[in-house]
Formats: structure tokens, C-alpha cells, sequence
């Protein structure tokens, strides 16, 4: 026999006995037919953990069938199980199915067909099926002399109503937010668009904590292709757990090497109802208040809800306002750095004479200035946060009063660099979304590196630099900045200003490539004749 022939039957030999090795491995996963062991079996692998209530009964007032319920202390409504499925199989059982029941005739479907007075029950033959059930809050019911079960959903227990957010705050608007129960989430949603157009995907994430994931868009807005790599990123991950949306979003993201966030997130059903019509893709996380939606763009990042609830102009002065405070927060210390460093001539003379004679005193050059300054207020921002909210916010009052103004008594920073840091300070906290600016907070300080190095020379550079760098970027194959870069003029209307209304009637192209038609209002026309 040949060398190739002998491994070719020392492989299929292999491969016979890791078949047999599968089929043992499966047939141990399979539901026993006695009773007993079944319930030795869960008690073994739970560890006889004492939240695992195991119920055993008989069915009927004359019973021959022993059966028993397993289900999770906490994670269930209890009353559920008591009025829908102990007095269904103990009380309320009809003499012809008594009968039935006592002769062995199909007892199964004779349970899920007529007796069991509950909506969502599934068949079970396999532990594993059974303990992600069981753990996920579901009622197990397995019968004696059956290989196969039930699981019942009656999924309950305690979990935070539905309450305002608290960091997506608005003035005019909904009020209601996410909650971290993954249903009371998708009905938020759901009471937003009542459409049967609407499509919700589940999926299990997480070897150990079996993580439900779910999937919402608008099909026949939506790209199709879009929702294939949704499925395909998600399929990807193999990880132990899942706790927050933070972990898929951090494996599932475009660009792992930029300080910009290629995935968006609220915590409002509204934002998220508004996203989905646009034909963008939602992801809820069980567990968690927040939403994360792809692909996302930059100008969604400086969006907020509220503008679509005022008037189009009122709307867009806030929206400039907020794409002007960006500059601030990014280039005010840095242009700070560079005037007062490099290109004194470019100031009034009585301002420079006051902002030489406050820098008489101060023995560090502007940058390091600076770089106090906002290191200093970084911490006391960080030391609020998580701080308790009794004594947090007059903590980081009190602090940034006393170290500021102790600062310019001891000489140690000028005046004019306090004001500067503190309108900087303030700017950052005008944009809606937290991750955007923690982006902002982020590049201030290579900003402040080139402003002290080549002025305003060195700032030009990092502009360029960094509008470049936002052109490359894409999330799930859309360009970053658009409709800026690709230009779309068509899509411009809700970009720097918003439009009314009745003139948002499109779709942004490069997201919705199905259907693109939004709304066909025409503009308001007033009757000319006195009412």
C-alpha cells in the first residue's frame, strides 16, 4: 500500500472515531427519558444553585404522568406560573383529557394544544437549549418517560421603568428612554413606527452570558447590503461576554486608529425611530439603555432631536452655533498658544499691553500654561462624574472657582489663559453627543503641541491633517463626511441648517439606496380670503 493510500485510511480511520466522538457528545446533550435524571442532570451542571426552583408535580386530579418545572427565581412572574400553568395541569384538566392523559395518548401535543393557556411555548429536546432558556427566564417543563420538553415564556421580574434620559436631555420632545430590558426596548421603538416593514432580528452573543442581540430596520428602506454585514460583523465575534453595547461596538467598528466614533448610540427611542427611517440599522443589547446605530456620520454627531421639534430657523442658529463651538473647543487654547507666542502682531496694542503685563508674573510659557490649565480641569471634570451626585456638581463649582482664581493670585497662570480654558471648557459640553466631544477633548492637546511648535502655521497643518483623516473614514462602506465630501448638494438640507419641513423630501442617497422618497408635503399655502 502507498504512503498517500495509508494516510488517506489513517485519516477516514480518524475521522470515524471523531463522528463517534460527536455522536456521543450529542446524544449526552440530549433529554432523557426519566424524569429523575433529567432533574439530576440540571441540578449537576447548575451546581444545585439555590435560585434554580425545581417544582415537581403530578398532572390531573387523578394523575398517572409526573411531570416537574424548572424556571429562575427573579428572572419570572411567579403569579403567571401559578395561574397559567400549575392550575392548568393540576386543577383545571377536563375528564376527557384526564382520560387521555392517563392513557398515554399523545400527551405532548395534548398539553400544548389545550391545556396549557399561555402564548409562547417551544419545544425542547437538548440541555444546552434547555439552560440558555432556563437562565434566560424562561419555564422549563419536562414530563417523566418524554425525551422531549417545553419552554414556556413567562419572562418577568424586577427591571427599571421607563424613565428620562439622562444624557440626551431636551426641551421640547419626548421624554421616555431606554430602559435595560431588551423587550421594553424594541416596544418603545415599536410604538414609534407601526409598520410591518419594521423587521427585528435576534441573535445570541457571548459563550457565557448568552447575550441577546437584536437587529431593527425598515426593510425596503434599508440596504440590504448594510444588514449582510451587520450579520457578518456579529457572526464574527467569539468572546465570553457581553455586558454593555460597548463591547459589540468595539468589535464591530470600521477603524479601530481614529479618535472619532464610526458607530453611533442614544439612549432616545425617538433618535433611534428618526435613524430607522432614514434606512440605517439599529442594534439593542440586552442589558443596556443604549442603542447603537450604523453606518453613522459625522453631522449625526452634532444633530440633536430637538431640532426637528422647533421651527427650521430656530434649528439652524443652534446647529451653527454648535459647528462654531467645535472650532472653539478644538483651536481656542491653541490659538491662544500660537498669538501670544509666535504672532504677537496680529493683536489690538492695548490687549497686548494687558495680556503682558498679567503674563509679567507667570514663569511658564503659554503652552505649558495650557497644558495645566486643561489637565487641571480634565481631572476635576473626571473627579464630578464620579463623584455622588449629592456633593458632585458643588464640588467641581467650588474647585475650578478656588484652583482658578488661586492660580492667577499665586502668578502661577495669567487671567486671559483661565478665560480661555473655561470658554473652551464650556464649549465642548454644547455638543449633544458625549463621544464626539470626548473626540474634541482628545485632539486639543496635539493641537496645542503644533501651536506651540510652528503657531499658527503648525494649526493650519493639523486642520489639514485632520479634515483629511475624517475623509478617509468610512462605517459600513458610506463616507464619513458626507454629504460634505462626497458633495451631494440635494443632501445639504439638514446638514449646517435644516430646511423645513416640507423641503426634506429625500432621503440621504448613500444610505437609503431604495427608497429615497420621503415626504411629498408641499410648502404651506394660506388662503388669501379673510376667515
Amino acid at each position: 500500500m502507498s504512503l498517500f493510500k495509508k494516510q488517506r485510511k489513517n485519516s477516514i480511520n480518524l475521522s470515524s472515531f471523531k463522528q463517534v466522538d460527536q455522536n456521543k457528545e450529542t446524544n449526552k446533550d440530549l433529554l432523557k427519558t426519566s424524569l429523575q435524571g433529567n432533574i439530576q442532570h440540571v441540578k449537576q451542571q447548575l451546581g444545585n444553585s439555590s435560585d434554580i426552583v425545581i417544582r415537581e408535580i403530578q398532572i390531573g386530579k387523578e394523575p398517572n404522568v409526573k411531570a416537574c418545572i424548572f424556571y429562575t427565581d427573579g428572572l419570572v412572574d411567579t403569579n403567571s406560573i401559578q395561574n397559567f400553568i400549575l392550575e392548568s395541569l393540576m386543577l383545571d384538566i377536563h375528564p376527557d383529557q384526564e382520560q387521555m392523559i392517563s392513557s398515554q395518548q399523545n400527551v405532548l401535543q395534548l398539553l400544548k394544544g389545550r391545556i396549557l393557556a399561555v402564548g409562547d411555548i417551544q419545544d425542547v429536546t437538548e440541555f444546552s437549549s434547555l439552560f440558555t432558556s432556563l437562565l434566560s427566564g424562561d419555564v422549563i417543563l419536562l414530563l417523566d418517560g418524554y425525551a422531549q420538553g417545553f419552554t414556556i415564556g413567562m419572562r418577568g421580574g424586577k427591571d427599571r421603568g421607563v424613565m428620562e434620559s439622562t444624557t440626551e436631555t431636551v426641551v421640547r420632545g419626548p421624554k421616555e428612554g431606554f430602559t435595560e430590558s431588551l423587550r421594553t426596548n424594541t416596544a418603545l421603538i415599536r410604538r414609534k413606527i407601526k409598520t410591518p416593514q419594521l423587521w427585528l432580528e435576534s441573535k445570541k452573543i457571548g459563550n457565557l452570558t448568552k447575550t441577546d442581540v437584536a437587529i431593527m430596520y425598515i426593510d425596503g428602506i434599508v440596504n440590504d447590503k448594510v444588514v449582510e454585514e451587520v450579520h457578518t460583523r456579529l457572526d464574527r465575534i467569539d468572546i465570553d461576554g457581553i455586558l454593555e453595547s460597548g463591547y459589540i461596538e468595539e468589535l464591530i467598528q470600521d477603524e479601530t486608529h481614529t479618535p472619532f466614533p464610526t458607530i453611533y448610540y442614544s439612549e432616545r427611542p425617538d433618535v433611534i425611530a428618526a435613524e430607522l427611517l432614514e434606512g440605517k440599522v439599529a442594534i439593542l443589547v440586552d442589558g443596556t439603555p443604549i442603542v447603537l446605530v450604523v453606518p453613522a456620520l459625522f453631522v449625526s454627531f452634532v444633530q440633536s432631536a430637538e431640532d426637528y421639534y422647533q421651527r427650521a430657523d430656530i434649528a439652524t442658529l443652534i446647529r451653527l452655533l454648535r459647528f462654531f463651538t467645535i472650532f472653539i473647543a478644538l483651536l481656542g487654547p491653541s490659538l491662544y498658544i500660537a498669538i501670544t507666542t509666535y504672532h504677537q502682531e496680529m493683536l489690538p496694542t492695548k490687549l497686548l499691553i494687558g495680556l503682558a503685563a498679567q503674563r509679567e508674573g507667570v514663569p511658564f510659557p503659554a503652552f505649558i500654561e495650557a497644558l495645566m490649565m486643561e489637565v487641571a480641569f480634565e481631572i476635576l471634570r473626571e473627579a464630578s462624574l464620579r463623584m455622588p451626585k449629592a456633593i458632585g456638581q458643588a464640588i467641581s463649582i467650588v474647585g475650578t472657582l478656588v484652583i482658578g482664581t488661586a492660580a492667577v493670585e499665586a502668578g502661577i497662570v495669567s487671567a486671559a489663559m483661565v478665560i480661555v480654558v473655561a470658554i473652551t471648557a464650556i464649549s465642548s459640553f454644547v455638543l449633544p453627543s458625549f463621544t464626539i466631544s470626548m473626540s474634541i477633548r482628545i485632539l486639543r492637546f496635539p493641537m496645542m503641541v503644533l501651536a506651540a511648535t510652528f503657531g499658527l502655521f503648525g494649526i493650519i497643518v493639523g486642520v489639514i491633517a485632520l479634515v483629511l483623516h475624517l475623509c478617509s473614514l468610512r462605517s459600513y462602506g458610506v463616507p464619513y463626511m458626507s454629504p460634505f465630501a462626497p458633495f451631494i448638494g440635494k443632501d445639504m438640507k439638514d446638514t449646517l441648517i435644516r430646511v423645513p419641513r416640507w423641503g426634506m423630501f429625500a432621503r440621504p442617497r448613500l444610505i437609503s439606496q431604495q427608497n429615497n422618497k420621503r415626504e411629498q408635503t408641499s410648502a404651506p399655502k394660506p388662503p388669501r380670503d379673510k376667515v
